[in-house]
């Protein structure tokens, strides 16, 4: 079992690039985790199987109550901008699901896109400091005297490998977080286009008189 503290020590300064990298890539991965797990996502079918009930009870302020009791969650803004608008125009619904689709979009992905290139950074560092420790080697090779040349040799296989580790080390779980963050981010933003083309039909239905056939066509 390799110890970290060697690890870190035998690595030399690339070691230090490394770590940076790993501490600003976690902190990254832990806020959008918390922020999607926890403030923006929401039962979305649950959710809208009772804004489509108090829809069709034609209870419009009910519904943006109940968004309002979700105020960090993605889709409920989304929905409350077309409930806000439920008497207006098919045309002037819509673009308020739009532009609230638009404005919660860059939230639910910010800084997602950090991940991946910390995770490449680390993966080039430690290939940087790979080249660096066997250049190192090549030189005690060439250059050394005896007496120093296998000490210096050790030097810079061990900058070469560690620093090759350590930057994997980072660069793999950063890409796995990203890789579940953005599943995560795709999903909420699935439901944001699907559930708001539903309150879109739903509320144009109900301006129309026909509400009860709409809602079996979505059904």
């Amino acid at each position: 079992m390799i110890d970290p503290v060697t690890m870190f020590k035998e690595g030399g300064a690339f070691m230090f690039v490394i770590l940076a990298v790993g501490v600003f890539a976690m902190a990254i991965a832990f806020e959008r985790l918390f922020y999607i797990v926890f403030r923006a996502n929401i039962n979305s079918t649950a959710f809208m199987a009772q804004i489509q009930k108090l829809i069709m009870a034609n209870n419009i302020d009910r519904a943006i109550k109940l968004c309002n009791a979700e105020p960090h969650a993605a889709l409920p803004r989304v929905v409350k901008a077309g409930l806000t608008r439920a008497n207006r125009t098919e045309k002037e619904i819509e673009n308020a699901i739009d532009e609230a689709t638009l404005e919660v979009g860059p939230l639910i992905n910010k800084r997602t896109a950090y991940l991946a290139m910390l995770a490449n950074i680390a993966t080039l560092t430690g290939l940087l400091g790979t080249i660096m420790g066997l250049i190192l080697a090549f030189s005690a090779v060439a250059k050394a005297s005896a007496e120093t040349k296998q000490q210096m040799l050790a030097n810079g296989i061990s900058v070469a490998m560690y620093t090759t580790a350590g930057g994997l080390m980072v660069a793999i779980p950063t890409l796995v977080l990203h890789s579940v963050i953005t599943n995560r981010s795709n999903k909420i933003l699935d439901d944001i286009d699907q559930y708001g083309l539903k309150t879109v039909n739903l509320l144009t239905a109900r301006r129309r008189g026909n509400l009860k056939e709409e809602a079996a066509a979505e059904a």
